[in-house]
């Protein structure tokens, strides 16, 4: 019966999709008249030079992530690396007293706890704020957005402290829980509003037919709201993979520490110097799982983006 119900409701879902891929033409529109408005060549230069703006940062990292010693330091620096070494990634597995591919493996999973966690409570959060109305419902997605007005930094030492009475300071399971807490703002207001863009009509036709609240949500609302999901996750991947602040107060123990903050203790040499190929090298570690991850899912994110602000 339930299995009926979801398929003859999905078949009702057709509205908003077609409403996505109108406005997907509309975006495609724009860029065509901007395009069409433009000689062939000034498109291209445009075009070029919002490449090279971009593209050259990462040329920039790999060439003296390749680099040696001695060709790190010339001035004029090298255009590229006359001696390609692979001796600054080598250098990263060789530091004394670090792990640094165990603390890769510390972020990795911080990362994804904390990913998971977030679109779990944002997506049952932000269906329960669009659809579940209650007294006071808009006042608490309004303390919940409030927060992003707080700076993280202001409330270290209180945050800080409350680890420390619930016996979660310098654990990975402490930082876990710092990352979902900063991260769960936002995507609540981005799931809260992917879900209040869809017509309660087919939630309710869902209902009607014979499934369940749990049931309408698993098979008529997140195939809709999927790309506001892969947005809140890709938002959090992020802040957590790159984070530093947190992660250097709140963990005192070198084999918890996460990517980030052992770069810092890699990169420095003697006297102060900075090991520019190391710290590039360990850069070039951190960035590849991000462009990875961005590349596979950027028309879900764009979309997603588009969806939840705009509601």
């Amino acid at each position: 019966m339930a299995d009926t119900a979801t398929a003859t409701t999905a078949r009702t879902a057709s509205g908003p999709s077609g409403q996505a891929r109108g406005e997907q033409r509309a975006r495609r529109g724009f860029v065509g008249e901007v395009r069409r408005s433009m000689p062939a060549a000034a498109w291209w230069v445009v075009c070029l030079c919002l490449a090279v703006v971009f593209l050259y940062p990462l040329y920039v990292m790999l060439s003296m992530a390749l680099k040696g010693p001695a060709e790190q330091g010339q001035i004029p620096p090298t255009a590229f690396p006359h001696a390609p070494t692979l001796g600054n990634f080598t250098h990263l597995a060789s530091v004394q007293g670090l792990n640094v591919f165990g603390n890769l493996l510390n972020s990795v999973m911080v990362t994804l706890a904390a990913t998971v966690l977030t679109v779990v409570v944002a997506t049952l959060a932000g269906y329960a704020l669009a659809r579940a109305r209650f007294p006071g419902s808009n006042v608490v997605f309004f303390v919940a957005l409030a927060t992003f007005m707080i700076p993280f930094q202001a409330i270290i030492t209180p945050l800080f402290m409350v680890l420390k009475t619930l016996g979660l300071n310098n654990s990975l399971v402490g930082l876990t829980v710092v990352y979902v807490t900063f991260n769960l703002p936002f995507g609540l207001f981005i799931m809260r509003n992917s879900f209040a863009a869809v017509p309660g009509t087919l939630e309710e036709a869902a209902l009607v037919d014979g499934c369940g609240i749990f049931t309408a949500l698993r098979h008529i609302m997140l195939p809709i709201v999927m790309p506001g999901v892969i947005t809140t996750a890709l938002l959090t991947f992020f802040a957590s993979w790159n984070e530093f602040f947190a992660a250097l107060i709140l963990l005192t123990d070198q084999d918890k520490f996460t990517l980030p903050v052992t770069l810092t203790l890699v990169t420095s040499g003697q006297f102060g110097s900075v090991n520019w190929g190391a710290l590039e090298a360990g850069v070039a570690l951190t960035i590849i799982p991000c462009i990875v991850i961005y590349v596979l899912l950027q028309r879900y994110y764009v979309s997603g983006m588009l969806n939840g602000a705009l509601k």
